[in-house]
């Protein structure tokens, strides 16, 4: 008897580790997939997509392409959740990997606004949309795919999950790092679309890993319990409108920070403080690479004190540093540069961004998790995640300063702040079957 449950823990573990790793992986990919769009903005495609605007407004236009991918995530959410619930999770993060590798392969295959006027933005745009109806199932899936696989570890197993972020920020912001150390006319030519279609290399290589998933156990009993609902999105909203509601206000901080840590730094360094690309960009890979222990170790953290305490200390430290983060920007010099994106980004954003893979998808009942965890994570994303660059770049045009930014980054902090005091703990109660 002993033996054999021996047995079955080890089979256990092994298939937790399995589902972790391949899922991280998996999100990783699309992560840089959907990233190296952000850095492009900043860098390249205002001048290419946008020649005819000046500068800052070319930058608002980028930024606003980038946007429409995040408005795209609700829907790609609603859709893909929908699925998820109703014919499984694997199925689903499968379906999202190939929409966001050939939509990113396909950007870096555009004609450019020279090549073929207005249709080149009106292109980017399509595939932006493309794009963001991937990542609206795909992170969703794949810590549903976790949490659902890892027992009462799911802050730890589940920020593991979380480490493709930072992967991708690496990945895509040191990829663009490389190219930018090209003449300049090969950069503009040809040298910004190779990130791009690297994607399709990773996308292959995702795919063979996530087709050997097996399903969840909590998915396989609600099929053969015949509880399989027929529109599990219309019961989150009918239903569990309380959860989210509050998926949306614990999320909006984290991802309008993760946003403006990676994106608008990156136009804010090089076009208001001048600085050579190199330097922020590098900023950004230390600050991402940082983020390979603190995720674990803030999942960790919230299974031992809660995920609400994580919340808690993630939305203060971000209210704390929203100023002199910007003031060591200002200073120009690049360790003090790369001190301060090291630090904010171990201080808020891990602390919210580690705990959220667990927090989010325990808020909803399993017929319901993907569909739950989709809007609610998505919905925030498109609020905040992808307007906070643009708005942002807004707010530093109207008034030449930072302070405004700032001030933006502390009033949505306090938002995800209320919201989680309003949230039940989850960390120590048993997933809602």
């Amino acid at each position: 008897m002993t033996a054999a449950t021996g047995v079955s823990g080890e089979t256990e573990r092994s298939t937790t580790t399995h589902v972790v790793w391949a899922s991280a992986l998996g999100t990783a990919i699309e992560w840089y997939d959907f990233l190296i769009y952000g850095t492009a903005a900043a860098l390249v495609l205002n001048k290419l997509f946008f020649p005819s605007f000046d500068p800052f407004v070319g930058a608002l236009a980028a930024f606003s392409t980038y946007a429409v991918g995040f408005l795209a995530r609700p829907i790609g959410g609603a859709i893909i959740g929908h699925y998820g619930d109703r014919l499984g999770r694997k199925r689903m993060l499968v379906a999202t990997m190939i929409a966001m590798g050939l939509g990113t392969f396909l950007i870096g295959c555009l004609p450019t606004y020279s090549q073929i006027g207005v249709w080149a933005p009106i292109l980017l745009v399509i595939l932006r949309f493309v794009q963001g109806i991937g990542l609206g199932g795909e992170w969703s899936g794949a810590v549903v795919m976790v949490v659902e696989h890892a027992g009462n570890r799911r802050g730890f197993y589940g920020s593991l999950v979380q480490i493709g972020f930072p992967v991708g920020v690496a990945a895509s912001t040191g990829m663009f790092g490389l190219m930018t150390q090209l003449p300049e006319a090969y950069f503009l030519s040809w040298g910004w679309r190779v990130p791009f279609w690297i994607s399709i290399l990773l996308v292959g290589v995702g795919l063979i890993v996530r087709l050997k998933l097996a399903e969840t156990p909590h998915f396989k009993e609600v099929v053969e319990r015949k509880e399989v609902l027929a529109q599990p999105v219309w019961e989150v909203l009918r239903r569990d409108w309380r959860s989210f509601l509050l998926a949306i206000g614990i999320t909006i901080s984290e991802v309008g920070l993760a946003y403006l840590l990676t994106v608008f730094t990156v136009l804010y360094a090089t076009t208001k403080l001048g600085l050579p690309r190199q330097v922020i960009l590098n900023a950004v890979v230390y600050a991402a690479l940082v983020e390979f222990a603190t995720l674990p170790l803030a999942g960790w953290l919230s299974d031992l004190f809660g995920r609400k305490a994580l919340y808690v200390a993630g939305g203060v430290f971000t209210v704390a540093l929203a100023f002199p983060l910007f003031w060591f920007l200002d200073t120009r010099e690049p360790v003090l540069i790369t001190l301060a994106l090291v630090v904010t980004m171990t201080l808020t954003h891990a602390l919210l961004f580690g705990p959220k893979a667990a927090f989010v998808p325990e808020l909803f009942r399993t017929k319901v998790r993907y569909s739950g965890a989709s809007l609610g994570a998505n919905v925030a994303a498109a609020l905040s995640g992808g307007f906070s660059p643009l708005i942002a770049t807004a707010l530093l045009g109207w008034t030449g300063t930072s302070w405004p930014v700032s001030l933006y980054i502390i009033a949505l902090s306090v938002i995800t702040i209320i919201a989680t005091l309003m949230t039940p703990e989850t960390a120590r109660d048993a997933l809602k079957s």
